[in-house]
């Protein structure tokens, strides 16, 4: 995801969080330590290995606060109807009964749909466009792409697990959906987990990952207090996973080095009643990350350490 764009403004500064850090390090030890070294020296993934949680380093579900499902500005453009792409529930498996919900972000569609996804949607603490087109590499390989290829990986291997998993948007509607009806799909499914699949858009250099939590909010139609520590939790074990498999190394230019960055003035974040995470998985501008991004087999690597992520907190 750019960090130009609705639901990504430049995070606001914090404190170093040295604990964590030192934490992170640790997960990253032994086998992920030597995926870091292939990753800096010759840019590709790394090998499997280090803890099924890492803390390294975007209330109870209240109807009543939530918008409604119909609510729309004054004289804005209705959004196309769309049934949320969804597995079959598996006979079997150590996530039977358990709802995943996977949000790949932006829709291949959003390009041709400007003013439709420029239109602004309550997000609780104020007011942002619906969507936008995402980032791509600077060969043209797109973030949406990118994100559909990973949450249909993703779904395959959770299916496995016997989870009932649900898709926000599978390229299946004109564009969207907004990011307050991103939310509001997880809340409706009552998603025991929620991770919204992003690629940045940063400079030459920027790279790694890094997971974003939400942050403690209590603004007109957003309250996560309740989800702030299950997400975190989430989002722990999804970094931890991550690094584990993808051998890739938390980001070098957004958070304190650990992997995890919070914040408040994310739709998808602040609307939601249920756990959930936003990753972005490396930078599609730098071309060591962008190599990574473009190989299925890395987006294979990416599908696996997210979903491994997920499983290790449902099943917590």
């Amino acid at each position: 995801m750019s960090y130009v764009g609705p639901d990504f403004e430049p995070p606001q500064n914090r404190r170093p969080r040295r604990g964590l850090l030192t934490v992170a390090l640790a997960a990253l030890v032994p086998g992920a330590l030597l995926g870091w070294l292939v990753y800096e020296t010759v840019g590709g993934p790394g090998d499997e290995g280090g803890s099924g949680r890492a803390t390294v380093r975007s209330s109870p579900p209240a109807a009543s606060s939530a918008p409604a499902d119909d609510a729309k500005e004054p004289g804005a453009a209705p959004e196309p109807a769309a049934t949320p792409s969804a597995s079959a529930p598996a006979a079997s498996g150590p996530l039977k009964g358990k709802v995943v919900v996977i949000d790949p972000g932006h829709n291949p569609g959003n390009f041709q749909h400007a003013s439709e996804i420029n239109r602004k949607v309550d997000i609780g603490t104020n007011s942002k466009e619906c969507d936008t087109t995402g980032t791509s590499t600077n060969d043209g390989y797109t973030e949406a792409k990118f994100t559909l290829d990973v949450a249909h990986r993703m779904r395959t291997l959770l299916e496995k697990q016997g989870a009932t998993v649900k898709l926000t948007q599978d390229a299946d509607r004109p564009y969207g959906p907004c990011v307050d009806e991103r939310a509001r799909i997880g809340n409706r499914a009552k998603a025991d987990a929620v991770v919204s699949i992003h690629a940045d858009g940063s400079g030459a250099g920027n790279r790694g990952f890094h997971v974003i939590l939400p942050g403690a909010v209590h603004s007109g139609a957003a309250d996560t207090r309740a989800i702030v520590d299950p997400s975190r939790d989430l989002g722990e074990r999804v970094a931890g996973r991550f690094v584990a498999v993808t051998g890739s190394a938390p980001s070098n230019y957004i958070g304190d080095g650990g992997g995890l960055v919070t914040r408040k003035d994310l739709g998808g974040l602040n609307l939601s009643t249920v756990p959930k995470v936003f990753i972005e998985c490396g930078n599609m501008r730098d071309s060591k990350d962008a190599a990574l991004l473009i190989s299925g087999a890395w987006r294979q690597k990416a599908a696996r350490g997210i979903s491994e992520g997920i499983t290790g907190f449902l099943n917590s």
